[in-house]
């Protein structure tokens, strides 16, 4: 009687979904998934292959090793190659890939997408599955790649491979190397199959038919020419297998996000794709990973085996300690998709400083306002934000602030597909204005500014220089005069106080892009500022990224921003002008003698 196989795949997602394994909300769905179509898969033409998947993972066990870290006898740490057993989340996941079939009796899966914490594994998994289709499937002349946009980021896959090759004797004995310290290429003579990294650099790629690619990082990749690359490959191949590694990202402009979102449409039934697997670890709405450890399982499957609690403990320390690092950790720990690449302002803080602020009370009360005013060049939108100060106290001034945007009529659907974010429902709902137009009128600025200014009566407005010669032509032209002064973006200076006929004196202070992002951040970390809510400038504040110069000062960057920033510019304008006394120069004679007035 032939020894019954147990079935690893199906008991994990039975587990899964009974709630005996802790997994997040895209994992139970994956799990659901699959027990579902153990039902009601053969009316679709699909069929469990029990065999066949644990066969994929007894290659693991029997052939693989990995390299793990144990205690030594002197006390030391030392490292040991051990069968490659997969863990229950692997073994699913391996076991999906190679047991499943469709009506023609191929493997179902032909796409394969996981997205999973950092160290928890993802290359030495895809290396081993690379090694199963190059040498243990029987597959003539297969072609294996590991692949990336770069030849660095593909060789780190393939190096994984290279040494599982050289701790198994199996291997050794199957796969023959090309070049030597380092390999290029594992070969298996007796098929005429090969495993080895490829990138979209390479030249004359346009022949390659991958049986198997690897794809590593998506989250890095700038475009989509290696999976397109390798996707037209393969439509000659039944049984092609792109499988698709990473952390997650911060650009929902990016390729991962653009297979991060279909992935999960598909796992989740929006989509039905019978070809394609998803994997996708994530926490449940609501889950605080800075504050509740049991969680922290949910992103990380591996956590106590290759990634440690104590480590994650001491990136969350940092984290909370070092608010631009949130981002990072939140992404590559806890499978958060971010804003940002280092999450220059944290939701968290963000969200702790929203309130309703009532400009017209605030006025009437004689609160003093101050503006800060960034023009749009052509398809941009412009900001206008009005900050109140409401105690002017050396390092514990206290603001409110509210930001008023103007944006293209004309182009609004076509830029809210582009930027992925939607300006025309916030246009109305009342969050900006569309001006008519293909790009935002300085004439129309100019009124608006008027109308506002009219009625809040602000003492300074800092601007950018861009434009403000042509906005100062049209206000001249309706007869309207602003304290209008520039507020140099980027690194630049601009002195206060400086004459023509000498330097500036010590008791001089600059305008400087840098000492407003200092003080604004420092009002939002220690929640001395009240931002009236406005999801325009939650998308501006999400988008921030730093540029640090040599001496450690900051500055935004707007190419690298992942969305427009044009509110938080303003917004630190405006708290640079409301403090320009703060280092010395009376309040009082600094409004007395304004840079300048247009």
């Amino acid at each position: 009687m032939p020894e019954r196989l147990e079935d690893g795949t199906t008991a994990y997602a039975e587990a899964v979904v009974a709630k005996d394994i802790v997994a997040g909300p895209l994992v139970r769905a994956a799990c659901q998934r699959h027990l579902a179509d153990l039902e009601r898969g053969p009316d679709r033409g699909l069929f469990w292959d029990l065999a066949a998947a644990e066969r994929a993972i007894g290659f693991f066990r029997d052939v693989l090793t990995v390299e793990v870290e144990l205690p030594g006898d002197d006390g030391g740490i030392v490292s040991k190659a051990v069968p490659f057993v997969l863990q229950p989340w692997q073994a699913f996941i391996v076991g999906s890939l190679f047991g499943w079939k469709n009506a023609h009796g191929f493997r179902r899966f032909r796409r394969g997408y996981c997205e999973i914490g950092k160290g928890n594994g993802k290359s030495p998994l895809a290396a081993g599955i690379g090694h199963y289709m190059c040498s243990a499937n029987g597959k003539l002349r297969a072609e294996i790649y590991s692949a990336a946009t770069d030849r660095d980021q593909a060789a780190i896959l393939f190096r994984d491979a290279v040494a599982m090759w050289e701790r198994s004797r199996a291997l050794k004995r199957r796969l023959e190397p090309s070049g030597l310290n380092p390999v290029w290429q594992l070969t298996h003579t007796k098929s005429g199959s090969f495993f080895k990294p490829i990138s979209s650099e390479k030249k004359g790629k346009s022949g390659i038919r991958p049986y198997c690619a690897l794809i590593d990082e998506v989250h890095e990749h700038r475009d989509n020419s290696v999976i397109e690359m390798l996707r037209a490959g393969t439509k000659g191949n039944q049984e092609a297998l792109i499988f698709e590694i990473t952390n997650s990202g911060f650009d929902r402009k990016s390729v991962c996000w653009q297979e991060h979102e279909y992935s999960t449409k598909v796992v989740t039934g929006v989509i039905e794709n019978d070809a394609w697997f998803t994997f996708i670890c994530s926490l449940d709405e609501g889950d605080d990973p800075f504050a509740d450890e049991d969680c922290w399982v949910k992103a990380n499957p591996n956590l106590g085996i290759s990634i440690q609690k104590p480590f994650i403990r001491e990136q969350v320390q940092e984290a909370v300690g070092m608010p631009s690092k949130d981002g990072l950790v939140r992404r590559l720990h806890f499978c958060v998709w971010t804003e940002s690449e280092t999450a220059a302002i944290p939701r968290r803080i963000w969200e702790a400083c929203q309130g309703e602020v009532d400009p017209d009370e605030l006025t009437d009360r004689g609160v003093p306002c101050f503006g800060g005013l960034d023009l749009s060049r052509t398809r941009d939108l412009t900001a206008f934000t009005l900050t109140w100060v409401l105690e002017a106290k050396r390092d514990a001034w206290r603001f409110a602030s509210r930001t008023w945007f103007w944006t293209p009529a004309d182009t609004l659907v076509d830029r809210a597909r582009i930027d992925r974010a939607p300006y025309d429902l916030w246009a109305k709902q009342g969050h900006m204005e569309p001006v008519p137009g293909n790009r935002v009128s300085y004439r129309w600025v100019a009124s608006a500014l008027a109308s506002l200014c009219a009625r809040y009566d602000p003492l300074q407005i800092g601007c950018d220089q861009y434009g403000l010669e042509n906005l100062g032509d049209q206000l001249d032209d309706i007869g309207v005069t602003l304290p209008c002064v520039v507020h140099p973006q980027g690194f630049r200076r601009r002195v206060v106080g400086e004459k023509d006929d000498g330097p500036a004196g010590a008791e001089d202070v600059a305008l400087w892009m840098p000492d407003s992002i200092n003080k604004l951040e420092a009002a939002l970390l220690e929640t001395r500022i009240v931002v009236d809510p406005n999801p325009v400038m939650t998308m501006c504040a999400a988008g921030v990224v730093f540029e640090q110069n040599r001496t450690g000062h900051r500055m935004f960057d707007k190419d690298k921003a992942t969305s427009r920033i044009d509110g938080m510019v303003s917004l630190a304008m405006s708290i640079g002008v409301a403090t320009i006394g703060e280092t010395g120069v009376n309040l009082d004679q600094f409004l007395a003698n304004p840079i300048m007035v247009i």
